[in-house]
């Protein structure tokens, strides 16, 4: 399960998603310098030849190639969703997988309509398949969210079949089908003029993503005008009583995490906490908000959340180069998780963890504004940010 958005403005485009992912699962974050084509890659599964890749940075499941979600030096950002089509993904072999192909269309496209030449090529020529968890066969189709400063396509799939639309000012994909005859782009075996809901699977409730795609629409109809990137985070914390966290905030007026879903299957958020014995045990374990804009001369930024949105803190990085090294350390991913479990499993924890975390991130959405304008201090300010929020988690006991 995941939630991404995107919203576009004269200037600049802002791009945030929530990776759910088995609880357990550690996911690391990296920076990865340009590389020179030649040779071949390891995807989960496949050899590709290697084109080359940009410089960038991605989140993904340590066992993983492929990433959730990330930004490269071109202001491309991608995130992909799960999908539920009348196509049974567990007939197909192992393959490319929708976080393989968010990372290649990362590594090698400078503008978003690229990135959606480069998905859909691959996709067509080697296949979608293969398990998604480290420990069970779950392979899936998946959605896209493709954007860079002024444009952004959603791209949606079911095995090697694909539709696609370019988004006007923001779009918001969950984990259903979207687009229904308002593509612009498919693959040839999508008559013309059809309806890609056609491939949606009607024996898959959409509740449990209409209900997140309500809280995150509603962010994108603020306009870019209106919305910052703490904004974003406020709704990517969304507990199904509204954002909350933004700066400026009371600390301890906190959404408490939901307690569990109902018959009808309301009660999964866009922060996710969902443990249904038999169904799914999945959180969000990790989040990342990007604003792309569109002068080349300002400063690429990115923040970025391990763990629960709610338990964590968006810490500033400035992709490719300036990202704080411990964000790749499966430690610090399980002092978040650890974080995320306390409030959890204890009311009023919550209250507790935001009145140490909301201030200091509070201070660091200012510090990445002070350092926006000197690429000399990024480096500084990332190092800076880390040491406030790794004081903050010792402040915690994590």
């Amino acid at each position: 399960m995941c939630d991404t958005l995107c919203v576009i403005g004269d200037a600049r485009t802002l791009f945030g998603k929530n990776s759910d992912r088995p609880r357990h699962e550690v996911q690391v974050v990296e920076a990865h310098a340009r590389r020179a084509a030649g040779g071949s890659v390891r995807t989960t599964y496949l050899d590709l030849d290697d084109v080359g890749a940009c410089a960038l940075i991605g989140s993904r499941p340590a066992w993983m190639w492929g990433f959730e979600h990330g930004v490269n030096e071109h202001r491309v950002a991608i995130g992909n969703e799960r999908i539920f089509t009348i196509d049974d993904p567990g007939e197909a072999p192992a393959a490319l997988t929708g976080m393989d192909l968010v990372r290649l269309g990362l590594e090698r496209a400078a503008t978003a309509d690229a990135a959606i030449d480069v998905i859909t090529t691959l996709l067509e020529r080697h296949g979608q398949g293969g398990r998604c968890a480290a420990d069970k066969d779950d392979p899936y189709w998946s959605s896209f969210l493709v954007a860079d400063p002024t444009s952004a396509w959603v791209l949606e799939t079911s095995g090697r079949t694909w539709a696609a639309r370019a988004v006007d000012d923001g779009a918001a994909i969950s984990n259903r089908v979207t687009l229904g005859a308002d593509w612009t782009r498919a693959s040839a075996d999508v008559p013309p003029g059809s309806d890609f809901d056609a491939w949606r699977d009607p024996r898959v409730p959409t509740i449990p993503s209409d209900d997140r795609l309500d809280a995150t629409r509603a962010c994108i109809a603020t306009g870019a005008s209106a919305l910052s990137p703490a904004d974003v985070a406020a709704t990517l914390r969304h507990h199904g009583d509204g954002p909350w966290g933004a700066p400026g905030s009371d600390a301890t007026q906190v959404s408490p995490p939901p307690t569990g879903i109902d018959a009808d299957l309301h009660g999964f958020t866009v922060c996710f906490h969902v443990d249904v014995p038999g169904l799914l045990v999945e959180t969000t374990t990790s989040s990342m908000i990007a604003e792309l804009p569109a002068d080349t001369d300002a400063s690429l930024r990115a923040w970025i959340a391990l763990g629960a949105p709610c338990a964590s803190v968006y810490l500033p990085v400035f992709p490719p180069d300036a990202i704080s090294r411990e964000l790749a350390d499966p430690l610090t991913w399980a002092r978040f998780a650890a974080l995320r479990d306390r409030v959890e499993a204890q009311p009023g924890a919550l209250a507790e963890v935001r009145s140490v975390l909301g201030p200091v991130e509070t201070e660091l959405w200012g510090l990445a504004d002070t350092a926006a304008p000197e690429p000399s201090a990024h480096t500084r300010c990332v190092d800076e940010a880390w040491r406030a929020v790794d004081a903050a988690l010792v402040r915690l006991g994590a």
